[in-house]
């Protein structure tokens, strides 16, 4: 059981289960915001969906984006034109084990994963495991089984673009994200394809492919 910057026993080692805090982190100090921007929050710049004070782009707790998903532009009305297909890479778990994380003693591969699609449908698309406490349903669950113990609550996020294409941008997981075996820099918008290839956690594997228009 870990405890969490505020005092509180967590189950989870990323993000304290009870209040949403970054384990092992330290308490974020508030950030002066302009005028208008306070008062559009309601006061104090709180997430309008959960009221979480605001530490990023992406709400810590549900994930909720304070760029409103596209900078303002609207975004064409569309169905599942690409999807994302889960599963495991051994070839990648090996890497991850071999570089000696701080878990790779407790990482096990899985004997059978089977391969999971999800239609990327909407302005965003959360990539993670669920949570009850912070209620967290991301569109991409990755809670298993089987369940890949290196893979964070919010882990990353897709973002649709106004041409109908998609970005990536991992808003601070605890073990990072790599597009095509390159490391994804934090809050950094990484553009995605078909054929594209998102390693995460101690052995998934996301393949972006063109799905059913």
């Amino acid at each position: 059981m870990a405890t969490c910057p505020q005092g509180h026993d967590s189950g989870s080692d990323d993000y304290c289960d009870v209040c949403g805090a970054q384990m092992g982190g330290t308490p974020a100090a508030p950030q002066p915001q302009p005028a208008a921007a306070t008062a559009a929050a309601g006061g104090d710049d709180a997430c309008p969906v959960c009221q979480t004070p605001r530490a990023g782009q992406f709400c810590e707790v549900c994930g909720h984006d304070f760029t409103g998903g596209g900078g303002g532009v609207p975004l064409p009305v569309r169905g599942a034109r690409w999807e994302a297909v889960a599963a495991a890479d051994r070839t990648y778990y090996e890497k991850v084990v071999a570089e000696g994380g701080p878990d790779a003693a407790r990482m096990a591969f899985p004997p059978y994963c089977p391969e999971r699609s999800f239609g990327l449908v909407g302005e965003q698309v959360r990539i993670g495991r669920r949570s009850r406490a912070r209620n967290l349903a991301p569109e991409i669950d990755l809670t298993g089984p089987p369940e890949d113990p290196g893979v964070s609550h919010l882990h990353a996020v897709l973002l649709a673009q106004p041409d109908g294409t998609w970005t990536l941008v991992d808003p601070g997981s605890a073990n990072g994200t790599q597009v095509n075996g390159k490391t994804v820099e934090i809050n950094t918008p990484v553009r995605v394809g078909p054929g594209d290839r998102i390693h995460l956690g101690a052995w998934t594997v996301i393949t972006i492919r063109e799905g059913t228009p």
